[in-house]
């Protein structure tokens, strides 16, 4: 595993937070945290949990505990991923802004950066303080397709990259299970289990 190649020698370690609804967690969201890990100097990727994004409707929502398990499951086989619902414990609607301000308190050995989509990126100048987070942090930006060009040298902290990914979304497979459909090759197979078990998204 890539947990094998890093160098864990340096105590500040460059963690990488990608948040997310993961409604539910899919096999994108995995190939994009493990190609920061394998292709960047990511050494570490918390998977952040988000209990309400104000940009979306909460009513689409699986509870908050069933989104956690199920990204516990998938990747609790990885020792450079770990899942976080410090999220559940803030006020809601949750606040990337407040997230970041906690954490680097909390872990001031720790250098965070912020993973991103490039549809993310577009909407960023509508999340709460984002001046704010461009400035004081890195942001990394997986390209997706469709995605506008993006001029670096605007905002010299956000790098983009061209990860590998499948144009599929939560949004997709949750429609498609309500339809009946087998999507158990979009999911890990432990998180395809856990939705079939649970009776989600029926």
């Amino acid at each position: 595993m890539g947990i094998e190649r890093k160098n864990y020698k340096d105590i500040t370690l460059k963690t990488g937070l990608f948040f997310g609804s993961f409604n539910p967690i899919h096999i994108g969201h995995l190939i994009m945290a493990q190609y920061f890990i394998e292709f960047t100097d990511i050494q570490q990727i918390w998977f952040i949990v988000s209990p309400h994004n104000p940009l979306k409707q909460k009513k689409t929502l699986a509870d908050d505990h069933h989104r956690l398990n199920m990204v516990k499951a998938a990747i609790e086989d990885n020792l450079n991923f770990r899942a976080s619902d410090i999220e559940f414990k803030m006020p809601q609607p949750s606040y990337t802004i407040n997230t970041l301000t906690y954490l680097k308190e909390k872990y001031p050995e720790k250098k965070f950066v912020l993973l991103m989509g490039g549809d993310n990126l577009e909407s960023l100048p509508k999340w709460k303080n984002y001046e704010m987070i461009v400035a004081e942090h890195d942001i990394y930006v997986y390209q997706r397709l469709g995605t506008k060009p993006f001029n670096q040298t605007e905002f010299p902290r956000i790098k983009c990259f061209e990860v590998p990914l499948l144009d599929i979304s939560s949004s997709f497979i949750r429609k498609s299970l309500k339809e009946g459909k087998d999507m158990k090759y979009f999911l890990n197979e432990k998180v395809y289990s856990y939705i079939k078990e649970m009776f989600l998204y029926e």
